[in-house]
């Protein structure tokens, strides 16, 4: 990759930027397409940044439904037309006794964790206040509904279903307008919350914040834009759009928000 583009980016971020333009010279070397695994916001920012500054090539997401948060990306030459079909997701619920426990997120995410998965094998996790589902690539689905028989204490087996019966998930974001000081870590989740920013320190360093799925105790780390901040106790932030700033100098930022 051309080293012009790495300054547009966080440091960070070059292997995956690498990663990207080894996928748009296969691609372009054998006239087929390409099926990436479930790649974040942020990655997926970056992947179509590529894509269409560095190649003539087409690109297509999707994460197993409409509003998917992670999703598989089809990059592919101009004479394939793409099908969900070839996206190659499965939908999995999870089949648990409703009536006497409760699942959470949180919980199912780390048991997928803990059977050795990469976090690039499965997409969303959603829920209706009841029913949990998941996506999986096809070649994982298998192994995870073998290896996965309890989350917690709970005893859960793991059933496919149609694309017919996927539920409407119950959290959904609320877009917010507002301006920061700064870009931040601290300083977006002090804004978002309305805590001070000590208190927004504090959580970072105790490691109470992920970005982009992975643990973050960096006060100042510098947010961009479609980076997801999940925030234990509080919620979830996604940078959706930074809009410039105002005469003072703050940034405008449209900000997608989940709170608790």
């Amino acid at each position: 990759m051309n080293e012009n583009v790495y300054q547009h980016f966080r440091t960070e971020e070059r292997p995956f930027i690498d990663q990207v333009g080894n996928w748009l010279e296969q691609v372009e070397s054998q006239y087929a397409p390409y099926l990436t695994n479930f790649l974040d916001p942020r990655q997926a920012y970056i992947l179509e940044t590529l894509t269409r500054e560095n190649s003539e090539l087409s690109f297509m997401f999707f994460g197993g439904y409409e509003q998917a948060e992670r999703c598989r990306c089809m990059i592919y030459p101009e004479y394939y037309q793409p099908a969900f079909d070839d996206f190659e997701i499965v939908t999995v619920e999870i089949k648990y006794p409703q009536k006497f426990t409760q699942l959470s997120h949180g919980k199912i995410l780390g048991t997928l964790m803990n059977t050795g998965m990469k976090r690039e094998f499965f997409g969303d996790i959603i829920s209706d206040g009841e029913r949990w589902q998941v996506f999986l690539t096809n070649e994982t689905a298998n192994y995870v509904e073998t290896q996965v028989t309890k989350i917690g204490r709970v005893t859960v087996h793991l059933e496919e279903q149609p694309y017919t019966e996927i539920i409407l998930p119950k959290d959904t974001w609320s877009e917010e307008s507002m301006t920061a000081s700064s870009l931040r870590l601290d300083s977006i989740i002090s804004t978002v919350y309305n805590i001070s920013r000590q208190r927004s320190k504090q959580l970072v360093e105790a490691g109470k914040v992920k970005v982009n799925w992975s643990t973050n105790e960096r006060p100042d780390y510098m947010l961009d834009l479609l980076d997801i901040i999940s925030i234990r106790g509080f919620g979830r932030i996604q940078i959706q759009g930074i809009e410039g700033k105002t005469k003072k100098e703050k940034f405008r930022l449209r900000l997608g928000v989940l709170r608790k």
